[in-house]
């Protein structure tokens, strides 16, 4: 155990002998162990009372959400009773093509979650597009994902502790993220001795410490920095690539040429605890990230040259602050206050036309929780709570010549009441969750109510059937302009809702599966049906005759997911497929029903992953058809100046094909410090995968084709110390 006076601190030996400086006879000794509550003594009680009796503490117990299916795809996965995943990167080895715990890209390995264009700013949850998923990073709602304006998570992973995901059956407590839900949380434990690393890879450097104030306090701050400074690697090339596709970094107009391109992208991140009694514990937390790119364009106009700066960035910042405390042990409150901040920025120099355009797209947020929970019998737990949000979107269009400026701001405040109870037999082998949420939303004065269910049975001992269901809405989505937007790096702009062309999304879900666990093999099957009415054609992408076209719609899935995993010994083996029918509806448009832009019908994954004594290796094969787009009509492409279509997604994509590979092996240096290296392969064949086609007039009233291709052969390596 560990003791502490004023003076000094020691930890006990093996039979409870120990020797500590104290001040006064009269000074108290905080006794503290892990996975016990911290026990004060006065310095004379040991003299008196106790002498050389046994002093016992008292189990400090949380009550955890069970398990049902544990080592999902690898150690560290584990699928709960409430129809969530866990991710636990304190026990997670090692998925395919990942140098390190990706949070964002580690949510791609689950059946009916992908990225059509391999990036985490655009994670499709059961074929819904990437802003109607929720993201929070200890409760704060986050509206920017990714570095690279994609290709890398902006969240720490040696912050991060935990991840859980919800595709179905949220919790009353949460709303938006009509498609999904992804909450991210650190630590929330005090740290007894000083922790840290330090680590590099082909992209980027980074450090974190954790760090104990006393017993009762503790801070983790943790930061990375892009290393293109100093050095460009092939990793940095080949995403500087990705991203410059098809944009003005890549080919300017008006033969202006490019020059001095620089990216840069960095994060901090930082969560404080607090325990000033044995019932109230605070948690601070704070992340910054930024994102920017600079180029030169360059141009010979009238025998003279000129040269001006166009760039683009991305910033987030956000703090939360929550406290708990302990009333009882059947009663506990939660109070939480977070504001997050996002700015999206692009100034686009126009040589020839001596002209400076300026985009931007900000989101300002605040939120309040208050919640009681309250244990009604060992088996129910009752949980309630009030909720505000005040979401501020605001977009900016400047233009110097002609002198023209557009800024568009928009308020929403949305009040909300819910309620979940909670049941566990006391067998363990029933658990049903039900919730209600009632919004409302002041601008629209209009009231949501919404349902949810969570139904888990084991039976036969080795079987586990669920139900899950819920209704939700969601008052923000993008606006995606793949022409003109931020230099066309970043086409994707936050709007409000307004009811009225841009309504409030409203989502209706249900799925229900079934599994099998047994002398470690896993099988799960599951079958969903979602559907989300409120979308616009503006958020979903198009690049064919409803590009410009604003309306609004809905969109149905039914689908389904398997997953087949069997463990042997270190090495564990999975083999998902996935299966979905994804159609619009749009009323308005010439064409009422036709597929989805994210209509992936179907999905094969197969890993296989290893770990023994310090060594991981992870291999897996990703397969997928491809996604809709459609084609102008052959030798009738161009009618009334514009392209002339066939119906709306008539072709397909060739289908998507990836192999990749990571390894990663540990060394201890000391007791205390040990050394990790490893590299990963993305896409190890070489595969050429287009992830997208589309068609533009160009001079001569000549129709081309543009294909975006995803990242080829993409090494990584990084060598770590722990201490």
């Amino acid at each position: 155990a560990t003791l502490q006076s004023n003076l000094d601190s020691t930890l006990t030996n093996e039979n409870g002998y120990f020797e500590l400086k104290i001040p006064s006879i009269n000074q108290e000794i905080n006794v503290r162990f892990f996975g016990f509550k911290p026990l004060s003594i006065k310095a004379n009680e040991f003299y008196e009372a106790y002498r050389c009796n046994t002093i016992y503490l008292v189990p400090d117990e949380h009550e955890l959400t069970e398990i049902i299916l544990s080592h999902y795809l690898v150690k560290g996965i584990d699928k709960l009773n409430d129809g969530s995943f866990e991710i636990d990167f304190s026990k997670f080895t090692m998925l395919p093509g990942l140098i390190e715990s990706d949070v964002l890209f580690s949510m791609q390995s689950f059946p009916g979650i992908q990225s059509i264009n391999e990036t985490v700013s655009n994670i499709n949850i059961r074929g819904g597009t990437h802003d109607q998923n929720l993201i929070l990073w200890d409760d704060i709602k986050m509206y920017q994902s990714g570095h690279f304006f994609g290709l890398i998570s902006i969240f720490n992973p040696l912050m991060t502790q935990k991840v859980s995901l919800q595709k179905n059956g949220t919790q009353a407590s949460h709303t938006d993220g009509v498609s999904g839900s992804i909450h991210m949380k650190t630590n929330d434990e005090i740290n007894q001795s000083f922790k840290g690393n330090f680590g590099a890879n082909f992209i980027s450097t980074d450090g974190f410490a954790d760090i104990p104030l006393s017993n009762k306090s503790s801070i983790q701050v943790a930061a990375r920095k892009s290393i293109n400074d100093f050095i460009k690697t092939p990793t940095y090339e080949e995403y500087f690539d990705r991203i410059s596709q098809d944009s003005e970094v890549e080919l300017n107009t008006n033969n202006a040429i490019n020059s001095n391109k620089e990216f840069d992208f960095y994060d901090t991140s930082l969560r404080w605890l607090y325990h000033f009694s044995k019932k109230d514990k605070i948690q601070v937390n704070f992340i910054n990230v930024s994102n920017e790119l600079v180029f030169n364009e360059n141009a010979n106009i009238d025998e003279v040259e000129k040269s001006k700066e166009s760039s683009i960035s991305q910033n987030s910042i956000a703090g939360g602050i929550h406290y708990y405390r302990a009333w009882s042990e059947k009663v506990k409150t939660i109070l939480h206050i977070y504001e997050t901040d996002y700015k999206l920025k692009a100034i686009n120099a126009n040589l020839f036309d001596e002209q400076r355009f300026l985009q931007e797209n900000s989101v300002s947020e605040t939120g309040l929780k208050a919640q009681l929970d309250f244990k009604l019998k060992p088996q129910i737990k009752l949980e309630s709570g009030y909720n505000f949000t005040e979401t501020k979107v605001s977009n900016l269009d400047d233009i110097d010549s002609p002198l023209y400026r557009s800024l568009i701001a928009e308020v929403v405040r949305s009040h909300s009441v819910y309620s979940q109870l909670h049941y566990k037999s006391s067998l363990k082998n029933n658990y049903i969750s039900a919730g209600l949420r009632l919004n409302y939303l002041d601008k629209f004065d209009s009231y949501i109510l919404e349902p949810r269910i969570s139904f888990n049975q084991r039976f036969l001992t080795y079987f586990n059937f669920e139900i899950l269901g819920e209704f939700k809405h969601q008052i923000s989505s993008h606006i995606i302009n793949s022409q003109n937007d931020f230099l066309g790096i970043e086409k994707r702009r936050w709007q409000l809702s307004n009811d009225d062309d841009i309504p409030i999304m409203k989502s209706k879900q249900i799925s229900t599966s079934i599994s099998f666990s047994k002398n470690s093999w896993l099988i799960n099957g599951e079958a969903y049906y979602k559907n989300i009415k409120g979308i616009t054609t503006q958020s979903q992408g198009f690049q064919n005759q409803y590009e410009f076209v604003k309306t609004d719609g809905s969109y149905s899935v039914l689908g389904g997911d398997i997953l087949v995993r069997k463990s042997v010994k270190n090495t564990s083996f999975w083999l998902s497929y996935s299966i979905m029918n994804n159609e619009y509806t749009f009323d308005s448009l010439s064409e009422e029903r036709f597929p989805s832009n994210l209509d992936i019908k179907q999905a094969v994954t197969l890993g296989s992953s290893y770990t023994n004594k310090g060594f991981s290796v992870s291999t897996g094969f990703n397969w997928h058809t491809g996604k809709p787009y459609t084609t102008p009509i052959e030798n009738n492409e161009i009618f009334e100046n514009s392209i002339n279509y066939h119906d709306t997604n008539n072709q397909r994509l060739d289908d998507y094909m990836r192999v990749d590979l990571s390894a990663s092996y540990t060394v201890s240096l000391t007791s205390k410090t040990n050394i990790e290296v490893g590299f990963s392969i993305w896409n190890l064949l070489n595969q050429k995968n287009i992830i997208n086609k589309y068609y533009k007039i160009e001079e001569e009233e000549i129709v081309s084709e543009f294909t975006e291709y995803s990242l080829g052969l993409t090494p990584n390596a990084n060598i770590r110390v722990v201490f």
